[in-house]
This record gives structure tokens, sequence and C-alpha cells, in this order.
């Protein structure tokens, strides 16, 4: 079966690699500053950040500023990999309903180009890291840990809900909604030690959160987690990409009859 898979996939690999470059290239069409934006956003998003929140949370946080970045950069990947995912079969339907290719190369192809918008700015939150005086250590080198679970969990709901917007179009709406709300149990600008260790456990119930205080941990404080904190993201985006796997294996013959 994973040798079919393969197999396929390497067939399609011309059209795959077409659609990464339609998609980062659509996402800075008509701009100025084209690829530059991929390092301004976020930069921008910062200096609001740090501008509105120093004096509520940041007054006795060490690093402040890279704590803020570590928390926006890892949670705009999610937001960008997962929104962009939801339309990925509406807005492709003119191709898959005439010709017949994999339908999950239109969603690969979303994380990828969201993939190479992190890479760029994930080198310039360390730059930053530098800059404000943090000092790197060879632990640094088990970020890729949970940052390739990250990328995993976001593949899987990015199946889970391109599925779901194909039958219930109002998905995206809700979840604009859902992810505002993440963001905000996500500890991006503030820290969850003030809270009781009952609240601290229940933010563990947020994968996003538990990826973005793993890589605090390794930068801020050069401590690697448990393995049990590995485990427990690992089981996120495994979780993830089973469900949106098998959704996508029971679904698949039916997304034509809806877009």
């Amino acid at each position: 079966m994973q040798q079919k898979l393969i197999e396929r996939f390497h067939k399609q690999r011309f059209m795959f690699e077409e659609l990464v470059k339609r998609d980062f290239k659509q996402k800075y069409k008509r701009t100025v500053l084209g690829m530059g934006w991929s390092v301004l956003s976020p930069l921008l998003h910062l200096l609001v950040m740090k501008l509105v929140f120093t004096q509520f949370f940041g007054r006795d946080t060490p690093h402040y500023t890279t704590y803020l970045f570590a928390g926006n950069v890892v949670f705009s990947f999610f937001r960008e990999a997962t929104t962009g995912s939801i339309v990925a079969l509406i807005a492709n339907a003119h191709i898959f309903t005439k010709i017949n290719v994999p339908k999950y190369l239109f969603l690969l192809s979303k994380n990828v180009s969201s993939l190479i918008n992190f890479g760029i700015t994930f080198v310039v939150f360390l730059l930053f890291a530098a800059i404000d005086g943090v000092t790197f250590t060879p632990r640094f080198l088990m970020l890729i840990y949970p940052l390739c679970c990250l990328v995993l969990f976001n593949l899987g709901m990015g199946l889970i809900l391109s599925a779901m917007n194909v039958f219930f179009q109002d998905t995206a709406y809700l979840y604009e909604i859902f992810v505002l709300l993440l963001m905000y149990m996500s500890a991006i600008f503030y820290r969850v030690d003030a809270f009781s260790r009952t609240v601290q456990r229940l933010f563990l119930l947020n994968p996003v959160y538990c990826v973005i205080r793993y890589v605090r941990m390794i930068v801020l404080e050069s401590t690697i987690p448990s393995l049990a904190y590995h485990l427990l993201i690992l089981g996120y985006a495994a979780a993830a990409l089973l469900i949106g796997g098998l959704i996508y294996k029971k679904k698949n013959h039916e997304f034509l009859y809806y877009v």
C-alpha cells in the first residue's frame, strides 16, 4: 500500500512541484515586496504585540521579545497551513473534476508553500534570539523534532478540514473563530505559570501550545522536555494524520459530487 502511494506520488511529481510554485507565487501576487512579506509580516506582528503586551506581561519575563516571537512564529505557521488547506479542494475542483489526479496533492502543495514561508521566518526568529542575547547550544538541534511533528499535525488537520469544507462550506467561517480562540489559548503573549497546576495541565490539551512550549524550553531555558512530552506531541500529530487519512480514504470518491 505504502509502496503504491510512493510510486503514484512520484508519477505526479511534476504537477506537485508546479502546484507548490503556483501557491507560493499567488500569495505575493501583485505585491511590491513579494517574498519580503515572509519576513516583514511576522516582524510587524511582533512589533505590535511587543508594544501592546510588554507593559502587562513582559516586565518579569526574561527575553520577552524572543518569548513572543517563538509563540507568534509557531502559531502563524499552524494558522497559515491549516487555513490554506481548508479551501484546497474547493479551489482546485476545476482540475480534479477533469483530470484524474490524487486530490491530496493540492493539500500537500498548500502545506509545502506554508513550510517555505515558515522556514524563512524561523531563520529570522533565530537571528532575533541571538540579538536578544539568547545563548545558542547544541540542544537547538532538538527543535527539529517538534517542528516536524507540527508539519505532520498541520497536514492531518488540513486533511480533516478540507474534507469537511467540501460537505459543509460553513467550515471555513467557523474555523476563523476557532483559530482566534486557539490563539488566546496558546499563551503567545502571557505565561502559564501564573495559573494553578490544574489549569497548566489543561493547556497541554492544545497541540499548538505544546509545540510552542517545547520551542521555548529549548531556546529560552536550554532544557530538553521529558520523554512523555515528546510522545504527547507525536501522539497529536499521529492522531491528526490517522483521522485525516481515514476521512480521505472513505470520502475520496464523494468529493466529485459536492464540489
